[in-house]
């Protein structure tokens, strides 16, 4: 399971003591100056791009929260041509995603 789920306590009881799975949250990541566009190429993918830019594949999600609009499938392959959104702060956004997740 990635790290950013590692402190997450995902498993809630309603009053009648059922369990669920509570939903993750992931913060609106706005743009800012010094975040870096860049266009896709063949064989890209968030985790490999988190790789090169954070060098951390745990963070596939900052750009693909960045990018909702182009995220809109369940893959982590990207077309080529697109112009995607590199957020520059990951700490910032890591810190954003703790607090709406109770971490």
């Amino acid at each position: 399971m990635a790290k950013r789920f590692s402190s997450l306590n995902l498993v809630e009881r309603t009053t009648e003591g059922r369990r669920y799975i509570r939903n993750v949250i992931y913060p609106n990541l706005e743009p800012e100056e010094d975040d870096i566009y860049v266009i896709t190429t063949i064989g890209d993918r968030y985790d490999k791009l988190a790789a090169q830019f954070y060098q951390n594949v745990d963070y596939w999600w900052v750009i693909a929260a960045a990018n909702r609009e182009i995220a809109s499938t369940d893959s982590l392959c990207l077309r080529p041509g697109l112009q995607i959104r590199i957020p520059a702060d990951v700490a910032k956004w890591q810190e954003a995603f703790e607090k709406l997740n109770d971490c």
